[in-house]
């Protein structure tokens, strides 16, 4: 709801503004919040009327350019359009770049309306393209390796086992060596001819509740027995369109990332969150129709976070922090997201990181269509 009627507006004027998908606030001479839309409550996390007790410094830094662009506003009684303006803050996370729209109110004062149109749905297309991309290198080169590595490796480890027939023990030590080797390669090979696969996806609705309590009971069980988890779940959320299969492929494999990453701390915590977030619709590659993405899945760890030098190729292939790593977990899970139409995302900071997925939910349409 908007925070005070008799300051932004009749009924209609409410109305319009809570259909905008996009933030928008005022805020009063005093740069106190005066009104919000619904998109803004989501946007600053707080309801209207826990916004209007407080100026915009509680939640945007006070030497944010966002404030400077206040006072040109006020200076010149004239709207202004800021591009890539930084307002990250502890309250509203790291890395929020927005473009912002500001424009004077007639009254009260010196009040001005803020539009905030935030870059990330097109930051996660283009890196959802680059993930793609990068699939598609991967897919070449393991039809490469497939013909020109994992044919010798069978004649290889054939012949470590001819000789070990007449080893003593040393040496069948070495020729199963050789064996365990060529296992782990061919292995690795096959991991990558997934990237290969381009038959469509077979999906149907999918309870994603159901998922990640298998998710979780595997993970308790196994790699993660000493993290507490906590479930954030809206109970009203619609099914997915989605392979179960592969959505639990994918949970598995950011929860033990999740896992791994919280492994030192004292009270290693993972949270799995859902949401209905309508409003965001992508018009996708090879077809006119716009697609809704209003699923929103985060598995969110307490564990130290990605460095900055790390983010931009988080999901690429071969990248990886482990020691062992192979660099090829989330380049498969940015794979399997893309090819059931959604966008995977990362934010993280010390303390605090959200691996955070958009998916189409099910509809009637897409029953009939399948």
């Amino acid at each position: 709801m908007i925070a005070s009627e008799t300051r932004l507006g009749d009924t209609g004027a409410l109305a319009v503004l809570n259909a905008l998908p996009h933030p928008v606030i005022v805020v009063d001479g005093e740069d106190r919040i005066a009104g919000a839309n619904q998109a803004a409550e989501i946007f600053f996390q707080s309801s209207a009327p826990m916004l209007a007790r407080h100026t915009l410094d509680y939640f945007i830094p006070f030497g944010s350019p966002l404030f400077g662009l206040l006072e040109q506003v006020r200076e010149r009684l004239a709207a202004v359009t800021e591009y890539r303006i930084d307002i990250s803050s502890p309250r509203l996370g790291a890395e929020k770049i927005v473009d912002v729209y500001a424009s004077p109110v007639a009254e009260p004062a010196d009040s001005v309306a803020i539009m905030l149109l935030t870059r990330s749905v097109t930051e996660k297309i283009d890196r959802q393209l680059t993930h793609r991309g990068a699939a598609r290198t991967v897919t070449g080169l393991a039809s490469m390796l497939a013909h020109e590595i994992k044919n010798p490796l069978s004649g290889i480890r054939g012949a470590a086992q001819l000789l070990e027939t007449d080893a003593d023990e040393s040496g069948r030590a070495l020729t199963q060596l050789i064996c365990d080797e060529a296992d782990r390669i061919v292995g690795l090979v096959d991991r990558m001819e997934v990237f290969g696969d381009e038959r469509p996806v077979e999906r149907e609705p999918v309870n994603i509740h159901v998922v990640l309590e298998r998710v979780k009971t595997i993970a308790r069980n196994g790699f993660a027995r000493n993290v507490r988890f906590v479930e954030d779940y809206d109970p009203s959320l619609p099914p997915a369109f989605a392979n179960r299969d592969q959505l639990v492929q994918v949970f598995l494999n950011l929860v033990k990332n999740a896992a791994e990453a919280t492994s030192n701390h004292e009270d290693p915590e993972i949270i799995f969150r859902t949401a209905f977030r309508p409003g965001i619709r992508l018009a996708m590659a090879g077809t006119r129709r716009k697609v809704s993405l209003p699923l929103e899945f985060s598995i969110i760890d307490n564990g130290p976070g990605v460095s900055e030098e790390m983010m931009p190729y988080l999901f690429d292939p071969f990248v990886t922090s482990k020691t062992n790593g192979s660099g090829l977990g989330l380049a498969l899970v940015a794979k399997i997201i893309g090819d059931h139409g959604g966008v995977i995302e990362c934010e993280s900071q010390p303390g605090r990181t959200i691996f955070r997925i958009l998916m189409p939910a099910h509809t009637g349409e897409q029953n009939a269509s399948t």
